[in-house]
């Protein structure tokens, strides 16, 4: 994905991805070095935090392991070749069962390097015992995300499945993170995850040191027992679900292969609309953002992350509390990052350019009607959360709202400005296109939401930052293929 099938970009990516690699050291050591002298037992608030850090990097393995074994059911498309060659079927995707779970570990294990680094060199090299532990859990949630697709494959049919996996993926990538937030804010009012973490409430309701809980935290502190017995469940439970599903997962698949194609039968003739070319391809452009298969899971993630902080600013707007300015940048940069997302689906992926070239509009009036469905999605998801603010501060809501205009207006300008027709399957591999225009359109979210963020506290700097990002847009432009 990350190299868009070019062989010359394998080696600029190992060196890009060393280089992120190294640089990833400065924030661990400034988040987990003051734990790399622990050492067994460990009190009870050591293990609350260490066995939370576990599982929440389980769930965002069991994520990314739900969206993949959803992709093995719907966008492979090579089930008449499997199917049709002379090997057995179970084997066969017993390897990919295997491969799903190579992958989503293989990426926990890069991510997690520098933060071993970090605890070997500050407390020795029994916290090498880590890389155990990421082994086995990247295992069971890999057993766990083919278990949970199959299953609901089965129970709800193939239509609902990928909807629903979508939903499920993005609500267990980012939901531990979430409700740890909104139990701080219930509880103190802020966003710190490690005031739940270490409060009294949880040193009350947490097991005693001998449970089996503390067992994956145990095992990152280098116990041999606890390591090598996570490693024995997660071997086991793979081997399990992958017996049990295997055999019966060319079944599956091909119905699922099946469902895509296969329209709604006794579904009822609509008439047809009437209306200029302008507003028919608005609508067009409308139901293809709406039908997008994967559209749902790339970008609900994003938005549940506006959660708590629409949370503090509806217990906070009466409040003279300063902690709902936060929630401004968090919203502009969300903007940002999600329209560029739609602005790429709509302005570079279309799946029948021909048709649209030969509508009776000027190619002007074609990229305005994409532009305009763009910030009207936008607008729709985000308006409720600036009406929110006017009962906070009238000031807020309208930098707010300036804010995500800007936002959503640079990102999806630079779309246009390097747009590269392409189909909408290949969405995952838009930033292969063009690294500058990666770059650009992450550095003008973070810009503008830094500048929202200053013009609420100091006025002179929102200025700076203004301009800076002005300028950043400026030489994307002037370096874009398009700007003549």
């Amino acid at each position: 994905m990350m190299t868009g099938g070019r062989r010359g970009r394998r080696r600029a990516l190992i060196i890009g991805l060393l280089v992120f690699a190294a640089l990833l050291h400065v924030p661990a050591w400034a988040v987990i070095g003051r734990y790399a002298s622990l050492e067994a037992p460990l009190d009870t608030s050591a293990l609350i935090i260490i066995t939370a850090t576990i599982f929440l990097a389980w769930t965002l393995m069991l994520s990314q392991a739900i969206e993949s074994v959803t992709r093995v059911f719907y966008a492979r498309a090579d089930l008449d070749l499997i199917m049709s060659s002379p090997v057995a079927l179970t084997p066969v995707f017993s390897v990919r069962f295997a491969a799903i779970s190579l992958s989503v570990t293989a990426m926990a294990l890069l991510l997690a390097t520098p933060f071993v680094d970090v605890l070997v060199f500050g407390g020795g090299l029994r916290w090498l015992a880590v890389y155990g532990v990421v082994i086995a859990i990247g295992l069971t949630a890999a057993a766990a995300a083919i278990a949970i697709t199959v299953l609901l494959f089965r129970t709800i049919g193939p239509r609902r499945t990928r909807l629903v996996a979508q939903i499920l993926a993005a609500i267990i990538g980012a939901g531990f993170v979430i409700a740890l937030q909104i139990a701080a804010i219930l509880s103190s009012g802020t966003l710190s995850r490690f005031a739940v973490l270490t409060s009294d409430a949880a040193k009350a309701y947490a097991p005693a040191s001998d449970s089996l809980i503390w067992w994956p935290a145990r095992a990152a502190l280098g116990d041999t027992e606890a390591l090598l017995s996570l490693l024995a469940c997660g071997l086991l439970l793979l081997g399990a679900v992958t017996a049990g599903f295997s055999a019966k997962f060319a079944d599956t698949a091909a119905r699922a292969s099946t469902a895509t194609i296969i329209t709604r039968r006794g579904s009822r003739a609509r008439a047809f609309r009437s209306g200029s070319p302008q507003r028919a391809l608005r609508r067009k452009e409308l139901l293809l953002l709406r039908r997008d298969p994967w559209l749902l899971s790339q970008s609900l993630m994003q938005l549940l992350y506006l959660l708590p902080p629409a949370l503090l600013l509806w217990r906070s707007f009466n409040d003279s509390s300063v902690a709902t300015v936060l929630i401004t940048p968090v919203i502009v940069m969300a903007a940002g990052q999600l329209s560029g997302g739609l602005g790429w689906l709509t302005i570079c992926g279309e799946d029948a350019p021909d048709l649209v070239t030969t509508a009776p509009l000027p190619p002007s009036r074609l990229i305005r009607a994409k532009i305009e469905v763009v910030l009207l999605a936008i607008g729709v998801l985000f308006a409720p959360l600036v009406l929110a603010l006017l009962f906070a501060s009238l000031e807020q809501a309208a930098i707010t709202a300036a804010g995500v205009i800007v936002a959503a207006a640079s990102a999806t300008a630079i779309q246009l400005w390097f747009r590269v027709q392409a189909r909408r399957s290949q969405f995952r591999r838009r930033q292969t296109s063009s690294r500058l225009a990666t770059f650009a359109e992450a550095f003008s979210s973070i810009g503008w939401a830094a500048t929202a963020a200053l013009a609420l506290a100091i006025p002179t700097a929102a200025l700076v930052t203004g301009l800076m990002t002005s300028a950043i847009l400026a030489a994307t432009w002037k370096l874009s293929p398009r700007r003549e």
